[in-house]
């Protein structure tokens, strides 16, 4: 079968050295629409969003993110993000050297779907300390049906009240075409007949570039800009957003931290869902 979960869990992706700079953070940042000073301008005043962390590694790739992973025989069409998160150790430095080591540590059976997640830790080259961990799920469209473990979910509880904040944010028509340089050249975002083969009648917005899109909503709405107080970031992927559409944020701050969903156009179709925030000190 195209993937055999006892080959792929717990399976060693081995480890990759990146380095990155100021030119990097302010170019990612700038493709999620983060340009208030403290995220466009370099120097002793900028504020690294932690959900830099997770394309920091393959932040100068060209080409479309590979799939060899070991026992899973799959291709880019039939893989749709299912969720990502990031906690960090302290703040994301704007600039340094690491090296990641990534691991698959589950494959589920969703019956017409598989679900493959993997974690990633960062380690500084300098310190040896542990900088980030990621975690990231994908849906694999197709698979599945093995008689595996289906996993499990909780979602997030959404209190009964007014949010503490709704914002909205336009997404640019060019949105996708810049934040793919950010590492992701995947044509599912800029390719329209590639898009159409997907079964998308147009090239959509990374997952990731709606992901950050919120954080920086979070962390200027409820945290001052301060990006330093972000301990965890995390959201499952809902829906599917396109270039020129409008998200909008609502988030609530509980005792378990700040929680948010976001949705997308004039009828709140779903983007992002189970956003929880944890925040230090």
């Amino acid at each position: 079968m195209p993937i055999d979960p006892s080959i792929a869990i717990g399976a060693d992706l081995g480890a990759r050295r990146f380095a990155w700079t100021e030119s990097d953070v302010l170019l990612y940042q700038l493709a999620i629409g983060a340009t208030s000073s403290n995220y466009a301008l370099e120097g002793p005043g900028l504020q690294v969003l932690p959900s830099f962390g997770v394309v920091a590694p393959t932040f100068h790739e060209t080409n479309p993110p590979p799939l060899d992973l070991p026992g899973c025989d799959i291709n880019l069409a039939q893989v749709v993000h299912g969720s990502q998160s990031i906690s960090v150790a302290g703040p994301v430095p704007p600039n340094g050297s690491a090296t990641v080591r990534t691991t698959i540590t589950d494959v589920w059976d969703k019956g017409k779907a598989a679900v493959i997640w993997q974690e990633g830790v960062a380690t500084s080259d300098v310190t040896g300390e542990e900088l980030w961990r990621v975690t990231s799920s994908i849906f694999v469209k197709g698979e599945g049906g093995w008689g595996g473990d289906r996993g499990s979910s909780t979602p997030v509880e959404i209190p009964d009240r007014a949010p503490d904040l709704t914002s909205s944010y336009a997404v640019t028509p060019q949105q996708a075409l810049l934040y793919r340089l950010c590492g992701d050249r995947n044509p599912l975002h800029a390719d329209p007949e590639f898009a159409k083969g997907a079964g998308f009648p147009a090239p959509i917005l990374h997952g990731l570039c709606t992901w950050g899109i919120v954080l920086r909503e979070l962390t200027d709405g409820l945290l001052g800009g301060d990006a330093s107080k972000v301990a965890s970031y995390g959201a499952r992927f809902a829906g599917v957003v396109f270039p020129g559409e409008t998200l909008t944020v609502n988030a609530w701050e509980t005792d378990a931290g700040i929680v948010a969903a976001a949705t997308v156009g004039d009828d709140a179709r779903p983007a992002l869902a189970d956003c929880v925030l944890t925040t230090r000190g």
